[in-house]
């Protein structure tokens, strides 16, 4: 398999790991609402900011958020719609079964 191959294999591995995740989703399914902060964030979640905020570095790292800062806060929101497209698909999927 050519390198290139195995490099988007490992890529689309890495991508469907922030699925394996309950934080990470619930994170995905309450930014498909909307924009928001990590206090928000972690109000809506009741986890600790700590914890939100090591999952939304991951999620950006592997290119699921984008973030926008306005003064001290920082928003988070999905990168794109490809995202949503996942988990609407993967949660349809499991309630179908």
């Amino acid at each position: 398999m050519a390198k290139r191959k195995q490099k988007d294999i490992k890529l689309t591995v890495d991508l469907f790991k922030i699925f394996s995740d309950y934080t990470r989703l619930r994170i995905i399914a309450l930014l498909i609402t909307g924009e928001f902060c990590v206090q928000e964030i972690s109000d809506h979640l009741k986890t600790s900011q700590s914890a939100t905020s090591h999952q939304l570095r991951m999620l950006r790292d592997l290119n699921v958020v984008k973030t926008r800062k306005e003064g001290k806060l920082v928003y988070y929101s999905l990168l794109d719609h490809h995202i949503k497209e996942l988990y609407l698909i993967g949660y349809s999927h499991a309630n179908e079964c």
